[in-house]
């Protein structure tokens, strides 16, 4: 008589095999998947609560200011005389495309207004001692002053804005993944550089040497000079 064994553990049926480790992989990833399910519905309830009336404090945004002190790095005397500021503003189109690609796939295209000033000024500092010429009665004089010159331009953060960007899915998986502050300063610069054309063809300079002219022989009519001459000219050299 033979005996036969008989294994009830399943080992012999091949649909059974590794099913206790595929249920333990199972098992581990229900943790997972209900912290993603409870952070979605976080996100749901939060904007929806955030719509009704004495709910939205429960989910709004706090901000808080970490900066540092500011520190003064340096202290520069100033002899110039600004005599004139224009406001400026600026569309900035400015898209970036890929030789062989595609602008769903790799591309950006960026609207942005830029607003800012430009400042002329006359440098009184650089009147030599030639410059400046007084009659013996001391009622007439006559300046001689270099030319009025621009500023760089300042933009104003408050009145500059971006109206669109338009980004491929490189470029926004890209942003997804780390801080691109170069596109920022790409048309912050292209802003700046238009706005510094535009004053330059303003007639700005103009302006500040007529208003610098005013000033000096408004000064010295107070003091008792009748009649004050100011001229411009580039200095020597």
């Amino acid at each position: 008589m033979t005996s036969t064994d008989v294994r009830t553990d399943g080992a012999g049926d091949p649909g059974q095999v590794g099913t206790p480790r595929r249920r333990a992989r199972m098992r581990g990833c229900l943790p997972f998947a209900g912290v993603c399910a409870a952070a979605l519905v976080l996100l749901f309830l939060g904007s929806r609560l955030s719509l009704l009336p004495g709910l939205g404090g429960l989910f709004e945004e706090k901000t808080t200011d970490r900066s540092g002190p500011a520190v003064l790095k340096s202290i520069q005397d100033m002899s110039a005389y600004e005599a004139a500021s224009g406001n400026f503003q600026v569309v900035v189109d400015l898209e970036k495309d890929a030789k062989f690609l595609p602008d769903a796939i790799r591309g950006t295209r960026t609207l942005y207004v830029g607003a800012g000033t430009v400042g002329a000024s006359v440098d009184l500092g650089r009147v030599g001692a030639d410059g400046v010429t007084v009659d013996e009665d001391r009622t007439t004089a006559a300046i001689v002053l270099p030319h009025a010159v621009l500023g760089k331009p300042a933009l104003d953060p408050d009145r500059s804005y971006a109206v669109s960007k338009q980004r491929g899915l490189l470029d926004r998986l890209g942003d997804f993944f780390s801080d691109n502050p170069g596109s920022e300063q790409a048309v912050n610069k292209l802003a700046a550089k238009h706005i510094g054309k535009a004053a330059e063809e303003s007639g700005l300079t103009k302006r500040a040497e007529k208003n610098t002219a005013s000033m000096l022989q408004g000064l010295l009519g107070s003091l008792g000079f009748e009649k004050v001459t100011v001229r411009y000219s580039d200095p020597p050299g």
